[in-house]
């Protein structure tokens, strides 16, 4: 039986790259992403969650409860299906047969609990699932904001040359292509956790503690298994945990990310590493019945 969650957490997730494009925006060309008025890098939510889930499967490789939902090439109605096959319950092949599914409370729940059992990435992001083939729609106990570099990033690209062409045809001996990579930077996530949403008799998910000591361990980790030319150098630098006494918590978020600060060194210029950064954790600042735990 698993052990659930019975503390509210926050987070602060630092990771760097070098030379690398650490999420490139598909309107801009695939450039890594900047918000355009500061000049400081930009990396989504939906990136980050992508390495969790990858690196979910990875370690597990789809054990009992610990599949994941958002995969490629699988369409997430044959996910859904999984459940109706489960749980005895006729696939709807119209709108008025999924509608009635979407009608019947019981029924929807019992759906939306089997996907949560089975699919970490449910159980622990949540996921819309109100579809043609309808199985409920989960609020997940996790979530975690947009990455922002400390400081203003390039945005470079570098000319490529390949040594052979693509077709047979063509009245040349080599390709030409381009490079998006940022020098170097610093980006620092935040994120929470919620017990109740975790916990609630009727929109928890079954999130335990087994299922965040494995979210905090693919946070430290994810990097390591996806590299690639086009991402450059990525490694998780720090890993800061704030840990509530309660479910519910003792202590606005917001609070206690400002108790981590990170600065450039001031002779660092442009920074380069991330020795050129300086992170510092008022810890006289932590809000009673809120412990400070450091993952790495």
């Amino acid at each position: 039986m698993t052990t659930p969650i019975n503390n509210r957490y926050e987070f602060v997730l630092l990771y760097d790259v070098e030379n690398g494009n650490p999420n490139g925006d598909p309107d801009a060309g695939n450039m890594p992403r900047i918000d355009p008025e500061t000049g400081h890098g930009i990396v989504t939510d939906v990136c980050l969650k992508r390495k969790i889930r990858n690196y979910v499967e990875l370690v597990y490789e789809d054990a009992l409860g610990m599949k994941i939902y958002v995969k490629e090439n699988i369409p997430l109605n044959a996910q859904h299906e999984t459940a109706y096959v489960a749980t005895g319950t006729p696939v709807p092949s119209t709108k008025d047969e999924a509608k009635a599914v979407r009608n019947n409370v019981q029924k929807i729940q019992e759906l939306r609990q089997w996907m949560c059992a089975n699919f970490y990435d449910i159980r622990t992001f949540g996921a819309v699932m109100n579809t043609d083939v309808p199985a409920g729609i989960v609020h997940g106990p996790v979530q975690i904001n947009f990455s922002r570099s400390i400081d203003p990033v390039s945005q470079l690209e570098a000319s490529i040359t390949r040594v052979t062409v693509t077709r047979q045809d063509e009245d040349k001996t080599t390709e030409m292509g381009r490079k998006h990579y940022v020098p170097y930077g610093l980006y620092r996530a935040e994120g929470y956790v919620s017990a109740k949403l975790a916990n609630s008799s009727s929109k928890g998910t079954g999130f335990s503690e087994d299922d965040l000591n494995l979210l905090w361990d693919a946070l430290i980790n994810m990097f390591e298994h996806d590299h690639s030319a086009a991402r450059g150098k990525m490694a998780t630098r720090k890993l800061i945990v704030f840990k509530h006494e309660s479910d519910l918590g003792n202590a606005p978020s917001h609070l206690l990310f400002d108790l981590v600060k990170v600065t450039r060194k001031p002779d660092a210029m442009p920074p380069r590493s991330f020795s050129d950064y300086e992170v510092v954790i008022n810890k006289d600042g932590l809000p009673e019945n809120v412990e400070l735990i450091t993952k790495i």
